[in-house]
């Protein structure tokens, strides 16, 4: 495992879990939210997910199984890939609550074992914000390209890379370090997501992450260069302002 990824996960493994509950509610109550509506869940990106009865999702990164969850309740075959065990005590948790079984594999996303699912999923869905903790992207580019089946899907969502130069709200938070450069390239130490959560005083105390941000190029051609033809492009408003971006959406074929 790359040395920032050992920094990653011991960021993302202290204190998640208590996160999560306190987010999010416990499994047993955050499960029955979801089961009132799954397809809601997925919010901007419902259009992508029908007709998935048995079809087979990687979900990278997939944190607490927000999505995961809803995603199998569906009738997908989802498998996560995350490196934190916190994140997937609760998610395993929150599968058990639903009365659903994922996949759920505790590893560094480029160590994903291509054995197993070399051109093995249908889709590969991420969101949420992650590819700021990968400092190849074009390598994670490759990885994504080589779990999904020839002809299969990738719905990619992320935070806008506008808050390089305007740091909006929660997303925005670790934005401050590039110093308003849109085109930085270096490596920072950062926040984990979820640390400013916690009371002031505690804050200290949380493992800092490895950060490298991106320029919407930079993402697009990592994933043009692999292969992957972009059929979609969308933006969409931050929460905080609607009138600045805040996310982007991402819809490629194998």
């Amino acid at each position: 495992m790359d040395e920032y990824a050992i920094l990653n996960k011991r960021a993302w493994e202290y204190r998640a879990y208590e996160f999560w509950t306190m987010r999010d509610g416990s499994p047993s109550e955050n499960a029955a939210k979801i089961k009132q509506n799954p397809k809601a869940c997925l919010k901007n990106h419902q259009k992508y997910f029908n007709d998935i009865d048995g079809i087979k999702i990687a979900n990278p990164c997939g944190s607490n199984g927000r999505k995961a969850i809803p995603l199998a309740l569906m009738g997908a075959d989802v498998t996560v890939f995350d490196i934190s065990e916190e994140n997937k005590q609760y998610a395993m948790e929150l599968a058990q609550s639903a009365s659903v079984a994922i996949q759920y594999i505790v590893c560094d996303c480029y160590k994903i074992d291509l054995n197993t699912y070399n051109s093995y999923f249908d889709i590969a869905y991420l969101e949420g914000g992650i590819l700021h903790y990968f400092h190849d992207i074009n390598r994670f580019a490759k990885i994504l390209y080589q779990i999904i089946k020839p002809n299969g899907k990738l719905i990619l969502s992320d935070f806008h890379p506008f808050r390089k130069i305007v740091s909006i709200g929660q997303a925005g938070k670790n934005a401050e370090v590039t110093n308003g450069d849109y085109f930085d390239c270096k490596v920072y130490s950062g926040s984990v997501a979820y640390e400013n959560y916690f009371p002031q005083e505690e804050q200290p105390d949380f493992p800092n992450c490895s950060l490298r941000f991106y320029t919407l190029s930079e993402i697009m051609n990592a994933f043009i260069n692999q292969g992957f033809i972009i059929k979609e492009f969308n933006e969409h408003p931050n929460w905080d302002n609607p009138k600045l971006p805040g996310e982007f959406t991402i819809y490629a074929e194998k």
